[in-house]
Parts: structure tokens; C-alpha cells; sequence
């Protein structure tokens, strides 16, 4: 038995659309990343792109357990001596790009390295229901019907 390596030619890329409206944002996340890998596919290499497109919408809308969405801090340094910031996760759904939220979620569960920003660029959000990958005609994934603890009323 050969174990089976993928290559570039081999690669089918489908286009997927989730809607994320009440859904667990780290479930969501960890849904999303396995589909931009390609562990979903059972012909997964794990040193090729062979994950599909993914284009999440309603981001604005997505749900955050406990107390996670005014507990938990996003950092980063502005460069300069004493410029760490911070800015909760109910700040940036509030603010101009809540897209950013779902997308930083998605980055850190990828691997680190040009592989997984080759990856994460197959990865479009958007806040609202829109989007503009009609012709590409993607197929829409239900993640808040898969198990029941991924949907969140409250």
C-alpha cells in the first residue's frame, strides 16, 4: 500500500459560503480551518493547499459563550517604547471591521508559515449577508446545524 500525496494538478478547490448569525465563534473557527487545510478531503497532504475557499458572511452577528465578549482583549504593539493596545472583543464588533473578529480566530487555529498564509488567503469575511463571489457559485454550509452546541440563541 502507497501512501497517497497530492499534487498540484490534483487539487480541486470548491467555493463554500457559511453564514455565521448565532453561531459559536470558536466552533465556527475550528469548522472553518479544517476546511481551508483540506482535512475534510480525503485526499488531505499536509504540505499542499489543497483546502477549499471559504467565504464566511454575517460576521457581525456571530455568538461568544460566557462572558468571552467583554473579557476577552485583543493585543497589539504599535512599535514604539510602552505602545501595547487593547480593545475587547465587543469594542471591535461595535467598531468599523467586525470581520476582523472571526478572522483572527480562523488565523491562529492555521499553522504558522507560508503554508498557512497561502491558506488563509482562500478565507473572505464579511459583515453583512453580502458578498461578491455570486459567480463563483459557491455551496452553503450549514455549521450551526451540525451539532446542536454550535447554534447560541442568547
Amino acid at each position: 500500500m502507497k501512501t497517497y500525496s497530492a499534487k498540484p494538478a490534483d487539487i480541486e478547490k470548491k467555493w463554500l459560503v457559511v453564514d455565521a448569525e448565532d453561531v459559536v465563534l470558536g466552533r465556527l473557527a475550528a469548522q472553518v480551518a479544517t476546511i481551508l487545510r483540506g482535512k475534510n478531503k480525503p485526499t488531505f497532504t499536509p504540505h499542499m493547499d489543497c483546502g477549499d475557499n471559504v467565504i464566511v458572511v454575517n460576521a457581525d452577528k456571530i455568538r461568544m459563550t460566557g462572558n468571552k465578549r467583554s473579557d476577552k482583549v485583543y493585543y497589539w504593539h504599535t512599535g514604539h517604547p510602552g505602545g501595547i493596545k487593547d480593545r475587547t472583543a465587543e469594542q471591535i464588533l461595535s467598531g468599523r471591521h467586525p470581520e476582523r473578529v472571526v478572522y483572527k480566530a480562523v488565523e491562529r487555529m492555521l499553522p504558522k508559515g507560508p503554508l498557512g498564509r497561502q491558506q488563509l488567503k482562500n478565507l473572505r469575511v464579511y459583515a453583512g449577508a453580502d458578498h461578491k463571489h455570486e459567480a463563483q457559485q459557491p455551496e452553503a454550509l450549514d455549521i450551526g446545524a451540525m451539532n446542536p452546541k454550535n447554534r447560541r440563541s442568547a
